[in-house]
């Protein structure tokens, strides 16, 4: 393979152990997760129904808390719309709530422009922001039916998912679903958009580097936040101080260095974030339509900023 042509000139590192020192916390959080144990408010109940509008024709009967608490438990359990409303009659019935439960028709329509309400993360002041991105793909058939019958091929399509993560908190405090035709560059101002905490620093991949994104970045988060964007190996001095600054420290001191000055090593955390989403609520989206993928993805980032709050696994390098 050609990465492996200088593989005996090249520098081994030894991988670097870590143990958790909270198992019994982490351990209740991870029970917590799994936990279906299910109770609603009174300020829930009377918030169930929909205000009237005060327009004539017909009234919306469930708020948006009523269709956001079944698409939450429909993401988290994985389960069809169908399913959901099921899976949310019964639990009403075993805690003797008589309230109405919204009908998969409503769901699926409802969620088309459904604005899920961020969760509260209390700030102690500017945070680190991690940007990333990912593939998922588009629910549809795997090809069998083609291959058994011989229909022509449909092409395969998917939807990037934008994340930027707070690696000192663990959550995701700003999300963002495109087509695969757009850039991670073009989907910064989108996702930095709903950024609402001070940024101190920016830390993302080689896709972010270019004089028009910094320009970007600074506009959304404001002109003091810290870039911390590899250049690439044939970057030259330009117009911006902070990446000559880093063009500079690699020449002298190499990129393993840089990393380890800057913190750009933190950006491994986006990725293992990635994983989590993929792992807890799956690789694929299940909505066909762009306006409700971007729903359930909202929904999805939501759940999994609860899991966290629930508890966090605490690391330590091993000797």
């Amino acid at each position: 393979m050609p990465f492996k042509h200088n593989a005996a000139r090249r520098d081994k590192f030894a991988k670097v152990n870590y143990r958790v020192t909270n198992w019994a916390e982490y351990n209740k959080a991870l029970r917590q997760r799994g936990d279906v144990t299910v109770w609603i408010s009174e300020d829930a109940v009377r918030g169930w129904y929909a205000p009237r509008s005060g327009k004539r024709g017909g009234q919306r009967r469930y708020s948006d808390l009523a269709i956001e608490t079944c698409l939450i438990l429909r993401v988290v359990f994985g389960l069809p719309l169908r399913q959901t409303q099921g899976f949310v009659r019964s639990l009403l019935r075993l805690i003797d709530l008589a309230v109405p439960v919204p009908d998969f028709s409503t769901l699926c329509r409802r969620a088309q422009s459904l604005q899920a309400t961020p969760c509260d993360r209390p700030t102690s002041g500017p945070m680190p922001l991690i940007v990333d991105s990912t593939g998922l793909r588009v629910h549809g058939g795997r090809g069998w039916m083609q291959e058994k019958h011989g229909l022509p091929k449909t092409r395969r399509t998917w939807r990037k998912l934008h994340i930027g993560l707070d690696p000192e908190s663990g959550e995701i405090v700003a999300s963002c679903l495109t087509t695969e035709h757009v850039g991670d560059p073009g989907a910064l101002p989108y996702l930095l958009a709903e950024v609402v905490s001070p940024v101190r620093r920016f830390i993302g991949d080689g896709a972010y580097d270019g004089a028009p994104t910094a320009a970007t970045i600074r506009e959304a988060l404001g002109p003091d936040v810290e870039l911390i964007i590899p250049p690439p190996k044939n970057a030259v001095p330009g117009e911006g101080p902070s990446r000559n600054a880093h063009i500079d420290m690699i020449a002298a001191h190499g990129r393993i260095a840089w990393q380890k000055a800057t913190g750009y090593g933190q950006r491994s955390r986006g990725e293992a974030q990635i994983g989590r989403y993929k792992a807890v609520i799956g690789p694929k989206l299940r909505d066909r339509r762009m306006e409700t993928q971007t729903t359930e993805t909202q929904i999805a980032v939501k759940a999994l900023n609860r899991m966290t709050r629930l508890g966090r696994a605490v690391y330590e390098r091993a000797a």
